[in-house]
């Protein structure tokens, strides 16, 4: 099967980079797949009555240092793992799992390549990994890189 539109998914932690290398390996088995990729940044949530909202869609300050340093950490991955990507994205979400699955299915992405970290403790009780919440709901074929280290607290 030959995939048109692959989405990586980035935490761009230390180890992003092998994921990075494993979507590079299907894109040489779709050449004529186009790439995108996206970075959910952590940002403020904003209740409205029973809705949670993210902070900057309202203000519009995508400007902020973190978000001037996620653009930055994103373009350097994509040098470093020499990755032409179609669409780069830094954007917020209610969760990371919510955004990844609502960019999946409204830019019709076929293929998403994400990392799994393992996670230990309170944390796995807590939280768990984002690639667990996203395959269950996922719109589109998933390959899930398992990566070594837990993810740093």
């Amino acid at each position: 099967m030959s995939y048109q539109h692959i989405l990586l998914v980035t935490d761009l932690l230390s180890d992003a980079d092998i994921v990075a290398q494993r979507a590079k390996r299907v894109m040489k088995g779709s050449p004529e797949a186009k790439l995108s990729v996206l970075h959910i940044v952590k940002d403020d949530m904003v209740r409205f009555g029973y809705e949670l909202v993210p902070a900057s869609s309202l203000s519009g300050d995508t400007d902020a240092a973190h978000w001037q340093e996620a653009r930055a950490k994103l373009a350097q991955f994509l040098e470093r793992n020499d990755l032409q990507a179609t669409n780069t994205k830094v954007t917020a979400a209610i969760s990371n799992s919510k955004g990844i699955i609502n960019y999946s299915r409204e830019n019709e992405v076929d293929l998403l390549v994400i990392g799994r970290h393992e996670r230990h403790g309170v944390a796995a009780w807590l939280v768990g990994a984002t690639a667990d919440s996203i395959l269950p709901n996922a719109p589109c074929d998933s390959l899930v890189v398992k990566l070594n280290q837990p993810v740093p607290e």
